[in-house]
């Protein structure tokens, strides 16, 4: 079984095709990537904070320390190099089933149901 990026979302963003940011080499949002299994029906999301070096230099404090965890770095908002580098990403995501697929993708993003205990023993 493969992962398969279904389609992007952003809470702060109404459209990511066509975004501009205030400052082209310094923001951060929040992109919601819904991941799915490859030729199946449905998805989940993953949360990932895409953002710039620059941003990052600005706003982190010189006391502080950023943990990089789902992140993703980029040089300046380009939708489809986005779109192309989660992709790739995903490409190293298979498994014999969604949920050892769905634990690899989760480097990549905060999955919705990370952390989730369903009761069984």
């Amino acid at each position: 079984m493969n992962a398969k990026l279904k389609w992007l979302h952003s809470p702060d963003i109404y459209n990511l095709e066509n975004y501009q940011p205030e400052c082209a080499d310094s923001f951060c949002f929040l992109l919601q990537a819904m991941i799915g299994p490859e030729g199946e029906e449905g998805e989940e999301s993953f949360d990932i904070e895409v953002c710039t070096p620059k941003w990052i230099e600005k706003n982190l404090g010189l006391d502080e320390a950023l943990v990089g965890r789902h992140y993703l770095i980029v040089r300046d908002y380009n939708y489809q190099k986005i779109v192309h580098s989660i992709e790739k990403f995903l490409q190293g995501c298979s498994g014999k089933d969604w949920n050892e697929v769905s634990r690899k993708v989760l480097r990549l993003g905060l999955w919705e149901f990370e952390g989730y205990e369903d009761g069984s023993v």
